[in-house]
Order: structure tokens, then C-alpha cells, then sequence
């Protein structure tokens, strides 16, 4: 494993503890299958501190990022500590446009699936087919394949269609998934990817049954009474997280 740049005496109480959680999650990511080389992003505003998040250290697999290694950058992409790991552009221009102009998009997470690039890649996207998908009826937004995201200037058009939603396809590519925490990210990233594999799963199997939307409207009225206590996702997260640490509890350094 790449030595990780050892940055916590310089850290508030708060930062750690969005870097172990955000350090955890791309264990998680790794052990579910939905790491991509040393590509793909989930990024994490810093508590407290306006215009700063957290992002992978560049060149390093998921299965290897910790806590410490973690690149503190502000908006612009400069970088806010000594990190001695560079950032991939594409997932700075991507994901800064959207933390820059909504205040609710606490976590970003993008990834490369197969399922969710195969969802992505086909008319109509997402449909409501499955217990997860109904889950995200009128909920997602669909962004048009224009190349690798390395233009600043694609993030006007990356906000203007994902408007009020904070769920999109980018078409041709892949997921990408908001949260007021990152937990909540998490578990919506977790059934729209489920959602994925089960819609490939039924279409290769012959013409799938479509839920009809007065009962997508009573599910999704209805979803609440079937969830944890302590906000979306926070259960779930935390038994991943368990699962994680008695595999290798080098994320927390």
C-alpha cells in the first residue's frame, strides 16, 4: 500500500471525523464491488469550513485510502494542506460545480458500475420495474455524455439538468448520487446501483412488468415507516462500516 500522508495533528476534532467516515466509505465501496482502478470519486465538505471538501488522493486504489491520505482541496482545486497526492481533474470539475452551488450536496459519489453505466447507456434510463427503482420514479435527473468531465464549463449544463432533483444518470457514463450526509448518499447510491442489477437482471429474462405510477405514488408515500431510526442510511452505513473494520482497520489512520 502507497505510504499515506500522515496530516492529523493539523486537523479539528470535526475534519477526522468526516475523513475516517469518508476514508470508511471507500472501503465499503471497494468491498461491494464499485471501485474502478484507481478512478471514480466521493467527495465530503469539511465541517465548518465553507468551499472546503475532501476527495480521494489521486493514483491511490479504494481499498487503499485512508483517512490521513485524504486531500483537503477548496472549490478552485487548490489544495489546503501538504498532501504530497495530486487530484484527478475530472472528478474536481465534476463534483466542485455541484458543492459550489448547492448547499445541500454535503457528499457527491460517482461511480462507474457495471450496472448503473449499462442504465445509464439505454433510452428511458431507470424504469420502474423493481422494488428499488420505484423507490426513484420522477426522482432522477439525465445528464448527455459530452466526453471525460474536464471542462469547466460543462458544470452550467451538469446544474441547469439536475435542477431540483439530486440523483442523475450521466448518460453513457455512470451514477451520481447527493446526500445532506453522507450516509444518506450512501444508501440511495446502494438502491439506485441494486435498482441497476435487478433491471439488467429482468431484461435479459423477456418484457418486464412496469409498476403503474398510483402505486409508485403509495410506495414512495409510504417508504418512511420502513426506515431505522437515526436518519437515512445512518444504520446501514454503520453496519458496512462494521464490516469493513474486521476485514482491516488501516481506514482509520
Amino acid at each position: 500500500m502507497a505510504t499515506a500522508a500522515r496530516i492529523r495533528p493539523e486537523t479539528t476534532a470535526a475534519e477526522w471525523e468526516a475523513r475516517q467516515q469518508l476514508a470508511a466509505c471507500y472501503r465499503v465501496f471497494d468491498m461491494l464491488g464499485w471501485s474502478e482502478m484507481i478512478y471514480n470519486h466521493i467527495t465530503l465538505k469539511v465541517p465548518d469550513e465553507d468551499g472546503a471538501f475532501l476527495i480521494n488522493p489521486f493514483g491511490l486504489h479504494f481499498s487503499e485510502v485512508t483517512a490521513s491520505s485524504l486531500v483537503k482541496i477548496d472549490i478552485d482545486g487548490n489544495k489546503l494542506d501538504d498532501n504530497p497526492y495530486p487530484v484527478n481533474r475530472a472528478g474536481f470539475v465534476q463534483h466542485a460545480v455541484f458543492h459550489r452551488h448547492l448547499p445541500d450536496a454535503h457528499c457527491i459519489m460517482h461511480t462507474h458500475t457495471t450496472a448503473g453505466m449499462a442504465v445509464s447507456s439505454v433510452e428511458g434510463g431507470l424504469r420502474p420495474i423493481n422494488f428499488y427503482a420505484c423507490n426513484f420514479a420522477g426522482q432522477i435527473a439525465y445528464h448527455d455524455f459530452e466526453g471525460v468531465t474536464v471542462r469547466s464549463e460543462e458544470g452550467e449544463r451538469l446544474v441547469r439538468n439536475l435542477g431540483d432533483k439530486r440523483m442523475m444518470f450521466l448518460r453513457n457514463h455512470g451514477i451520481l448520487v447527493m446526500g445532506r450526509t453522507l450516509p444518506e448518499a450512501f444508501v440511495k447510491h446502494w438502491a439506485l446501483q441494486r435498482a441497476c442489477e435487478i433491471q439488467l437482471a429482468t431484461l435479459s429474462m423477456g418484457t418486464p412488468l412496469e409498476v403503474a405510477p398510483e402505486v409508485v405514488a403509495v410506495h414512495q408515500r409510504d417508504l418512511h415507516m420502513a426506515q431505522v431510526p437515526g436518519g437515512p442510511g445512518a444504520a446501514d452505513f454503520a453496519a458496512m462500516v462494521r464490516l469493513i473494520d474486521r476485514r482491516d482497520t488501516s481506514w482509520r489512520e
